[in-house]
């Protein structure tokens, strides 16, 4: 049974996960802002005598500490996008409707009901609920937690509960941004002949953008499709300056299959002769479907795993050599939208598979 403080802000995690995403909704907790649900969250786990609670920040840690010969980690974010007139949650027949619905706090109900209920599962569990995924990689609390306490997401295997709609996704492509510049030589546009535009330059990279045809490559059984695309394009003096200089910043999703330095060696060879400078590079993960702890997770929860095309966090727990999965309520075509919402089944669904996985081996 929980011993609880009533002096420290307790969720209820004895209601359902659907119920509790709503309590968690309403709890506004925009990325900068998640001291109030981190509280909630760490009050709430230290009423539980099985598990060992540990703050980082407003990076909320619990885990058993039962001497399993495995153990899984399984983390969440409790940060959302800005709000904007869609809080209070509000229910319209199957669905939950507000901000953090889908991205994710439908995923970390899953996991703080299951957090306190599974007091005796048969694989040591590491529960992760971490700050500012949302904003800018350097601030990311599960990045603070690899840097700082590479400890705490030790494990055999990890799942991150972003929104799949109840599917798993192995892995994650990579990504990298990277900048064209492009110089010209300025002049009055009257007189145009005497410089050099460095924005008619830009025509040349946007061909190559445009006939490029992006790889499929099959990695672990699962196929990730890459993809190049200009992002910006900044340029321009004044009304009567020949410009100087453009700047196209280019955005590659590369395979899993290929690391930092092959894809920045393939945007250089894809754009040869141009300055071109990096300014920003994260890694994909493999899916590490070939792990026998998920295998095992895959067949509990049934159906077929797919590729997850964006970059999420499993990364940073490739990075520490842990296989990771992404599965979580919600569809991501709905993250971040105004009218974010998240059907009720596939919480439910999410439990009931996680359950099934932890209970029957």
């Amino acid at each position: 049974m929980p011993v609880t403080d009533p002096s420290l802000p307790v969720l209820d995690l004895s209601q359902s996960a659907v119920d509790l995403t709503v309590q968690l909704c309403d709890i506004e907790s925009v990325s900068g802002n998640e001291r109030a649900i981190a509280d909630a969250i760490e009050a709430s786990l230290r009423a539980y005598t099985h598990l060992e609670v540990i703050r980082e920040g407003d990076a909320v840690v619990a885990r058993t500490t039962l001497g399993r010969p495995s153990r899984v980690v399984i983390a969440g974010h409790i940060d959302t996008v800005p709000v904007n007139a869609n809080l209070p949650v509000r229910r319209d027949g199957d669905e939950l409707i507000g901000r953090g619905t889908v991205d994710m706090k439908a995923g970390v109900a899953v996991a703080l009901v299951l957090a306190a209920d599974l007091d005796e599962p048969p694989v040591d569990l590491t529960w992760i609920f971490y700050d500012n995924e949302e904003v800018a990689s350097d601030l990311n609390g599960l990045g603070r937690l690899a840097r700082e306490r590479p400890d705490l997401l030790a494990g055999d295997f990890a799942i991150l509960g972003e929104p799949t709609s109840a599917t798993v996704e192995g892995g994650c492509n990579g990504t990298a941004r990277v900048e064209l510049r492009l110089t010209g030589i300025r002049a009055h546009s009257a007189r145009s002949w005497v410089g050099h535009n460095a924005i008619h330059d830009a025509a040349d990279v946007l061909t190559i953008l445009k006939n490029y045809v992006p790889a499929e490559i099959e990695v672990d059984g699962l196929v990730y499709r890459e993809g190049l695309n200009a992002v910006a394009i900044v340029g321009g003096v004044a009304g009567n300056v020949i410009p100087d200089e453009a700047v196209i910043t280019v955005n590659y999703r590369f395979a899993p299959s290929r690391s930092g330095e092959d894809a920045i060696a393939h945007l250089r060879e894809t754009f040869p002769g141009y300055d071109l400078v990096v300014t920003d590079l994260a890694e994909g993960a493999r899916p590490g479907l070939d792990d026998p702890l998920a295998q095992q997770f895959l067949a509990a929860v049934g159906g077929t795993a797919h590729p997850k095309y964006g970059w999420t966090d499993v990364a940073r727990f490739s990075a520490l050599g842990v296989p990771a999965v992404n599965y979580g309520p919600g569809d991501p075509l709905r993250a971040h939208a105004d009218d974010e919402r998240v059907d009720i089944t596939e919480i439910i669904a999410c439990e009931q598979g996680l359950r099934a996985w932890l209970g029957t081996r």
